[in-house]
């Protein structure tokens, strides 16, 4: 019964946390809408902030690798178009989990600490794309900015089906990332 009540209190959480944001969210509506005490909550977790950070550092990052490893495409066009594409087949939850990571991102919610810890992280995307593209690239002179505008297009694509929670076909996502990635192979 124990992890059951604990997987339940970071569900509602995640739900909570998306509709009200961090800072309207409260351990007294979450566990209301868990069917629990209060104490209980705090049995599991003992502030808000240690419940919001697990649901970022700990589920947002395993999310996001389970992913990234799921794929196992050795070209990288089809590899970033099925990254994409299958994020519209995520869980309602892992979407919530993922809509919360990016707010987190873009500084709209959470606090000092997670801010940083989504910047560090952010600073290491660059290399990690870097040595997935590299051994596909002719134009090395201009890998900086096709990585860049890569990140970028990737970050518009997640978004829009992530957050704005609309299906984008797998062409659509194909032919965006050949734009970027086609003039340098």
């Amino acid at each position: 019964m124990e992890p059951d009540l604990r997987a339940k209190i970071k569900e509602v959480a995640v739900e909570h946390f998306n509709r009200d944001g961090y800072h309207g969210a409260t351990i007294r509506n979450i566990a209301k809408d868990v069917n629990c005490s209060l104490p209980m909550v705090y049995y599991y977790y003992n502030s808000k902030k240690e419940l919001f950070h697990e649901i970022i550092k700990k589920d947002y990052f395993e999310l996001l690798n389970a992913h990234a490893r799921s794929i196992k495409n050795t070209d990288i066009i089809e590899y970033y178009t099925q990254y994409v594409y299958k994020l519209n087949y995520l869980s309602d939850y892992d979407k919530k989990v993922y809509r919360l990571g990016i707010k987190v991102s873009l500084s709209f919610d959470g606090d000092e600490e997670l801010t940083e810890i989504m910047d560090e992280w952010e600073k290491s995307l660059l290399p990690w794309h870097f040595q997935l593209i590299m051994p596909h690239l002719n134009d090395v002179e201009n890998w900086i900015v096709i990585i860049r505008t890569l990140i970028h297009l990737l970050d518009n694509l997640i978004e829009t089906i992530i957050v704005k929670n609309r299906f984008l076909s797998e062409e659509a996502i194909r032919e965006d990332i050949r734009i970027v990635l086609d003039r340098a192979r």
